[in-house]
């Protein structure tokens, strides 16, 4: 299989944007849709990156974009909102346009411990859109991705917990147990990127996690230490976990809903080490975070350079 194409759907997002990066640089030409072209204004600049304000959703639009390219990858991924048109019936609507147009290779990030009998509706929706992809596998050689919480600059988990220590005397904090083993993104943008034309991965799902794992209440702990401040932090119990998050899901923002709670329910940890297939070895969040939280100290610069010398 020759890939000299590839379609990033969800490309402009978080996770998107390192993806389309790692293509580019290995040279393929890369076409990422998005409703909002400002939005990816730094992938615009690279030579073989092609940004077209389109909508996924729109069926027509779909099958064009899928049938001017030779792979397709698919990163989109919701914390709330219509899980079932974004998790279930986006991966359905793929695939058909992948069968129509002959484009066998996709590749899915999906979520780790997504499930059917999962407690909360953006897991089982996950689990879902999984499912739509295994069920064409005749057709479709696809791999997909399961990653813990994500990492990294731009990120929407550590930043936000900076954004609140920074600004709030207090913390409440629902979930203070739940267990995390966060994984970088430039890993998992790498991983991806190597996958696409590796056949050991045909037909595989991975799992994908960085080295350690964290209580929600410790990774709140380490931010308040990498900023160095001293806030409160009360951790909340199932009841009121779910109470905060009633309220929350209706103010401006949703900085949380009682389905993310739900999510948190199930530890957020991977079986097995990362997957030794793609030769990565994941990296410590402690060895970027303080960069990207805590701004360009000179003790930030110096473990970034340390970690980049594998020292």
């Amino acid at each position: 299989m020759i890939i000299r194409s590839v379609l990033v759907i969800g490309g402009s997002g978080f996770i998107g944007r390192h993806v389309v990066r790692q293509l580019a640089a290995g040279g393929l030409q890369v076409r990422v849709p998005t409703r909002r072209r400002d939005r990816a204004k730094e992938l615009i600049l690279l030579p073989t990156v092609d940004v077209v304000q389109a909508d996924v959703h729109d069926d027509k639009t779909l099958h064009q974009l899928v049938a001017s390219c030779d792979a397709t990858i698919n990163l989109v991924g919701i914390l709330h909102g219509e899980f079932e048109r974004a998790h279930v019936d986006l991966p359905r609507r793929i695939v058909a346009a992948c069968d129509k147009h002959g484009v066998r290779r996709l590749v899915h990030v999906s979520a780790l411990k997504a499930s059917a009998d999962a407690p909360s509706a953006y897991l089982r929706s996950k689990s879902e859109g999984e499912n739509v992809i295994r069920l064409a596998r005749a057709r479709i050689d696809a791999t997909i991705f399961r990653p813990s919480v994500v990492f990294g600059p731009d990120d929407n988990f550590l930043n936000l917990f900076a954004t609140l220590a920074r600004r709030l005397p207090v913390l409440a904090l629902a979930s203070p147990h739940a267990r995390f083993q966060p994984v970088y993104v430039n890993d998992l943008a790498r991983a991806i990127a190597l996958s696409l034309d590796d056949t050991r991965t045909f037909g595989q799902t991975y799992e994908l996690c960085g080295p350690r794992v964290y209580t929600l209440r410790e990774l709140v702990d380490y931010v308040m230490r990498t900023l160095g401040v001293a806030r409160l932090v009360i951790g909340l119990g199932p009841g009121l976990s779910m109470l905060q998050a009633a309220v929350l899901e209706h103010l401006p923002g949703r900085l949380m809903t009682r389905d993310n709670v739900l999510s948190m329910r199930v530890d957020n940890v991977c079986e097995s080490g990362f997957p030794t297939l793609f030769g990565i070895q994941p990296t410590p969040l402690e060895s970027v975070a303080p960069v990207y939280i805590g701004g360009l100290t000179p003790r930030s610069r110096y473990r970034w350079f340390r970690y980049r010398a594998r020292r």
